[in-house]
């Protein structure tokens, strides 16, 4: 495994060691293999073989993401693994939990709100500061791809509603229904009783959040999320706003949340954790410091609730971190997937 992996488990002099064997051991290795799973051009491979010997710096390009999103930090990656833009990649791997039936809190497949509508959220970030987001969209699959053609082709940088489904239509996106069976039948048992309570529930893996650092040291982030489920009708959690969902400094870092939207707003987390990292905090402990701002302001509502962050920065360093046990988050260096655990306050 890399040196990163283990950036926040040991000692920074033990980081030092293992990031001078490990560098050598993969610049041998991606030699005599010739690039690994991915084709590479040897520009390419030079730039992911570079580690550097001191305090637990990673490699790059590389994507992270919220949770155990293999699939869509492979997506990233097959971006990234040919060296292009880390805008793609990102959006490349937030659109596989959006197509995904499967998961229940992002895109088609997402639970409904309490009147059994299913509405999206979704912002993203490229290399220069600029942005764009959609709020309770409904009818579009793609929510991130939305967001960045309102980035792209329109002067602002948030759409809401019909507005943002108006749009999607004008760019040729597909109306079409995202309640699929299985979460009909979740709201439907939900109406038995109808409770309104954000719960922790660590095996629900909610809100993607993805950041990539691509070959070149350009950042980006996204975040997509159908939002709390059976949530009150025309709720807007943390996803779509910048700073607190997603945030990227370009010069700097960039981080995503997960988790209970209203705490986040509240911290505007994302925003908190990248000047940490700009003020020369390694991402981890950028990330620690967020959770623990968050625990101090709102200390009955952290110690009910789950918020998670991923984070990297321009020198390819990475973290995640959380209020509750249970976190994870997948990275992606040289198309190999590692889930880590994030760590926890409590």
């Amino acid at each position: 495994m890399l040196a990163a992996s283990f950036a926040h488990l040991i000692e920074l002099s033990e980081i030092k060691n293992y990031c001078k064997m490990a560098s050598r051991r993969n610049f041998i290795r991606q030699a005599l293999l010739g690039g690994g799973l991915l084709p590479f051009s040897e520009s390419l491979r030079s730039q992911v073989a570079r580690f550097a010997a001191d305090s637990g710096r990673g490699g790059y390009p590389l994507a992270v993401a919220t949770w155990n999103n293999q699939k869509a930090t492979s997506a990233a990656w097959e971006v990234l693994g040919r060296g292009g833009r880390a805008l793609d990649a990102v959006e490349a791997g937030a659109r596989v939990p959006e197509a995904d039936p499967n998961d229940t809190s992002v895109g088609y497949g997402g639970f409904p709100d309490r009147d059994g509508n299913v509405t999206l959220d979704a912002c993203i970030m490229d290399e220069y500061g600029n942005a764009g987001a959609v709020c309770f969209l409904q009818e579009i699959m793609h929510a991130i791809s939305v967001a960045r053609r309102v980035m792209e082709k329109t002067p602002h940088v948030l759409l809401a509603g019909k507005g943002a489904l108006d749009f999607a239509l004008s760019e040729g996106f597909v109306r079409q229904n995202l309640l699929t069976e299985e979460a009909r039948k979740a709201w439907e048992k939900w109406k038995e009783t109808s409770l309104y309570k954000p719960v922790i529930n660590i095996e629900r893996h909610d809100t993607i959040g993805i950041v990539a650092l691509d070959a070149n040291q350009r950042l980006a982030g996204a975040c997509t999320t159908s939002g709390m489920a059976f949530k009150m009708h025309g709720r807007v959690g943390d996803s779509p706003i910048l700073g607190a969902g997603m945030y990227n400094d370009p010069e700097y870092g960039a981080a995503a949340s997960t988790g209970l939207g209203e705490l986040v707003l509240k911290t505007l987390g994302s925003f908190l954790l990248v000047e940490e990292i700009r003020r020369g905090r390694h991402p981890q402990k950028a990330a620690e410091m967020t959770v623990k701002r968050i625990a101090e302001r709102y200390p009955q509502l952290a110690r009910e609730n789950q918020v998670g962050f991923v984070a990297i920065d321009r020198k390819g360093r990475y973290g995640g971190f959380a209020l509750q046990p249970g976190f994870n988050y997948t990275v992606c260096i040289e198309g190999r997937n590692q889930v880590l655990e994030g760590g926890s306050l409590y």
